[in-house]
Order: C-alpha cells, then sequence, then structure tokens
C-alpha cells in the first residue's frame, strides 16, 4: 500500500472506518476517559450498541457511494473500537503509530493486518514518552498543526492526550514541513469546559476553508494564527453549544464533499448556500456521545 495524505480534504482513495460491533457494557464513571463519555453516562444517555452499528453503517454507505476502499481492524469482544482515528495516523507516505492511553492500547493489535499492507519501512515508531492521538493531528499541505497541553497537570489529565516531546519527534521525521503546536483547554469531567482533541475545535474542509471553535484555545492568539492563515471569510466559527455537539468533527470525502450530522442544520446550509458544498448527512448523534465524531471514527491511508 502506497501511503498518500498530504492534507484533509483530497479526493479520499482508502480509509480504515472504526467498527460499532461488541462496544461491551457501560462503562462506570471512573472508567470513562473523555468528558463527553462522563457527561453521557452521568445522564444516563449513553449509547446503544444497536443505535452505534446503524449510525456507522450509514457513514459505510456513503464512503461506498464515492468508491473509497475502506478496512476495518479486526474485532475485540466487549470493546469499544469505534475511533480508528486515534490508533494511527498518516503524514505523506507515512503512518505514525500512535501511544495512545493505557485504557485504549489493546485496539493497535486489531491494525496489524493493515500495518503489514503499509509495510515496516512507512512506519514509524515513537519513543515510548512521546504521547500522541490522531485527532490531535491535522495535516494541512506544507502545515501540520498539533493539538497538545501544556498544563501543569498534564500527567494527571485523562483528556490530555499528546504532549510537547511527540512534536519534537514528528519534527524530525519531517523537517520540510512547519509544525503549529495549539495549547488546547482540557477538561476531564465537563465537555462544556474543554476539548478532547484539536479536531473536536479546528477543522479544515475545501480548499480553503475551516470550521473553527474559537473557545478551545488556551491562548486567542492560537485562534487568530488559524485565522490568519485561512483568511477571516474562509472560517465558519461555531458556538459553545455547537461545539458540544462536536460541529468541527466532520469528514472529507474530496475537496467539494463533506459528511456531516443530519442535526448540524445551521452549518450544514451555509455549507451548502454560501461555499457550494455538498453536504452528505446522516444520523450521528447517538456516537457523539462517546466524545467523538465522523474524523474521529476515521483514519485515511490515501487522498489524491
Amino acid at each position: 500500500m502506497k501511503l498518500n495524505i498530504t492534507n484533509e480534504t483530497g479526493k479520499l482513495k482508502s480509509v480504515v472506518l472504526g467498527i460499532p460491533d461488541s462496544i461491551g457494557e457501560i462503562p462506570t464513571l471512573e472508567e470513562s476517559y473523555d468528558a463527553k463519555s462522563y457527561h453521557s453516562i452521568q445522564s444516563g444517555i449513553y449509547p446503544k450498541e444497536e443505535d452505534i452499528v446503524l449510525e456507522m453503517n450509514a457513514f459505510e454507505s456513503i464512503l461506498k457511494k464515492y468508491d473509497v476502499e475502506i478496512y476495518r481492524p479486526k474485532l475485540i469482544r466487549n470493546y469499544n473500537q469505534i475511533f480508528a482515528r486515534d490508533v494511527a495516523f498518516v503524514i505523506d507516505d507515512k503512518m505514525i503509530i500512535s501511544n495512545i492511553i493505557d485504557e485504549r492500547y489493546d485496539e493497535q493489535d486489531a491494525y496489524r493486518k493493515i500495518f503489514a499492507r503499509v509495510g515496516w519501512k512507512h512506519i514509524v515508531n515513537l519513543p515510548e514518552t512521546a504521547h500522541i492521538e490522531g485527532g490531535d493531528v491535522i495535516v494541512w499541505n506544507d502545515f501540520v498543526f498539533v493539538g497538545t497541553s501544556y498544563n501543569p497537570d498534564y500527567r494527571s489529565l485523562k483528556t490530555a492526550r499528546t504532549n510537547e516531546y511527540s512534536i519534537e519527534i514528528l519534527k524530525e521525521y519531517f523537517p520540510k514541513k512547519r509544525f503549529i503546536d495549539l495549547d488546547l483547554k482540557k477538561n476531564d469531567q465537563n465537555p462544556h469546559l474543554g476539548v478532547l482533541h484539536l479536531d473536536c475545535t479546528f477543522n479544515p474542509i475545501g480548499a480553503d476553508k475551516c470550521i473553527i471553535y474559537k473557545n478551545g484555545f488556551v491562548d486567542e492568539s492560537d485562534y487568530q494564527l488559524i485565522i490568519d492563515i485561512f483568511g477571516e471569510e474562509n472560517c465558519f466559527c461555531v458556538s459553545d453549544e455547537e461545539m458540544f455537539e462536536m460541529f468541527p468533527n466532520i469528514f472529507s470525502i474530496s475537496p467539494k464533499v463533506v459528511v456531516s450530522d443530519q442535526s448540524f442544520k445551521r452549518m450544514n446550509d451555509f455549507l451548502r448556500s454560501e461555499w457550494n458544498f455538498t453536504v452528505e448527512e446522516i444520523p450521528y448523534r447517538e456516537i457523539s456521545k462517546m466524545g467523538g465524531l465522523l474524523r474521529c471514527s476515521t483514519m485515511p491511508l490515501i487522498r489524491e
């Protein structure tokens, strides 16, 4: 397999899609490892497996409609394997194996056949202390945006998944890229007060546009930097409540086609009427209750 990911929106040829089967029992509050799941468990609205299966099947159908080659991880019984994005991610022609949190470590075994198709020469294994997950990494041509946390309580925060050391390692592997580290607000229990990954607060779409949530960044200058790069007229800004519903975390099939949640009416209408996108709408409300949405469910392998 010849990997090729140079941005978030080139025409998608090949992707790994997570699997919704056999997700196991509802976690306890102590077992949850993101604020949205904590909120869902606490509120008694944690999703049922049959609903998750219906939503992921709808996503798979859209990908097939556009002739995307789909890979799936091997099933691990009673284990949540929905969010493929964080297990590994691709930059250019290399796949970086994430050092994910301990609670998800077994997931990587389910990807061994996919890793084997890539080949060891194109796989990067990071040092054990370089913590990173794919949801924090956004490849955009010459730029690589990386969400991180400089919070002094980093080690005690379950939602802090990417550290400064991992960014320094990636710079060594991709010396021609311009890395931009973005300090993200973190909160383990209240999803209104923090973001899990960078793609929950910022996501490029099309050739030169993005969706962005201003209050996801610790420093407003990080938000302003993105505005300066893309241009204010090319940025769709979401509200606090829209961030909570995970508006930024849609998925691009091509520069003109995105997959979005059918409940995101304000944004979907805007993307169609103002920016001339084709918006493929599917139900994804239940999966969102576990801290991720459409981008989180995928690991793109090849784009044109």
